[in-house]
C-alpha cells in the first residue's frame, strides 16, 4: 500500500510540473504577451542603435576635426599672415559712374536700360 500511495504521489507531483509549464507556455504565446515581448525587443535594439549611432557621430567629429587641423597645417592657413603680403582690396562699382572719364555719352558700350516697359 505505501508503493502505491508513493507512485499516486509522485504521478500528481509530475502532473502538477507538467501542467504549470504547460501553462506558463500558453501564456507566453498569446497575442499579448508576445506583443509585449516584440516591443521589450524593439525599445532595447533602439537604445542599442541609438547608443551605436551617438558613439559613431562622435567619433566622426573628433576625425573631422583632426583631420581639418592636419589640412590646416599642410596648406598654411593656421599661419600668421602679414598684411603687406595681401593685395589691396578691391572695388566693384555697382552703379554706373557718369563722373569717370572713361564714361562716353552714346558710347557702344554703354549699358542699355533695363526698363521692362520699353519696346524691342
Amino acid at each position: 500500500m505505501f508503493r502505491r500511495t508513493f507512485w499516486f504521489t509522485t504521478g500528481v507531483a509530475a502532473g502538477v510540473w507538467a501542467t504549470t509549464k504547460v501553462n506558463r507556455k500558453l501564456k507566453q504565446l498569446t497575442p499579448e504577451s508576445l506583443a509585449h515581448a516584440a516591443a521589450n525587443k524593439a525599445i532595447e535594439a533602439g537604445h542599442l542603435l541609438k547608443d551605436r549611432a551617438v558613439g559613431f557621430a562622435l567619433d566622426v567629429r573628433d576625425n573631422m576635426a583632426r583631420r581639418e587641423a592636419e589640412l590646416g597645417e599642410a596648406l598654411g592657413l593656421n599661419a600668421p599672415v602679414d598684411d603687406r603680403e595681401l593685395p589691396a582690396p578691391r572695388r566693384h562699382a555697382a552703379i554706373e559712374n557718369r563722373n569717370d572719364p572713361k564714361y562716353v555719352e552714346g558710347s557702344t558700350y554703354q549699358k542699355h536700360s533695363y526698363n521692362r516697359n520699353e519696346d524691342h
